[in-house]
């Protein structure tokens, strides 16, 4: 009979660990760029939307930062990179929204404080009609997590 509840107990464990994946919104991967007090940083990460409606990312904001937006790097048709604030980039339901340098990123302006390699941010995203998604992101060095240090952060 203790085999029995033995095999149970891992079994209950298991599949504990398994329900926790594909519910809401999951963020995996996340990093951010150092930066200096009163400039700018860039968050990046791959979203998955493991419900069944399209979600909407709308925003972030940070107590790292004055402000945290949605933003877009793209290069522009003079070949100009350019970098423009999003009010909302929607995640269809089942699939994925990578956020990285040169693409979808979360912008960070005006930062409270010096993000040196090895710092962690607190960083809080905000989904329409969904619940807000915190994570504590580490800082990282660019060139470790395969970024150009291009893609337009601190751009006017």
């Amino acid at each position: 009979m203790k085999r029995v509840l033995a095999f149970f107990a891992v079994g209950m464990l298991l599949l504990g660990g398994c329900g926790a994946k594909g519910e809401g919104v999951q963020a995996e991967g996340y990093w951010m760029r150092s930066g200096l007090k009163d400039g700018n940083s860039a968050a990046y990460m791959t979203l998955t939307n493991f419900t069944d409606a399209d979600v909407a990312l709308i925003g972030a904001s940070s107590d790292a930062a004055a402000a945290a937006e949605v933003h877009l790097s793209s290069m522009g048709a003079d070949g100009v990179m350019k970098m423009e604030k999003q009010d909302s980039v929607a995640i269809p339901a089942g699939e994925a929204l990578e956020l990285k340098p040169g693409g979808y990123h979360i912008m960070l302006i005006g930062l409270t404080r010096e993000l040196i390699v090895g710092d962690e941010v607190t960083l809080t995203l905000h989904f329409d009609g969904f619940d807000d998604l915190t994570l504590t992101v580490p800082v990282q060095d660019a060139a470790d997590m395969g970024g150009s240090g291009m893609d337009g952060h601190n751009m006017p």
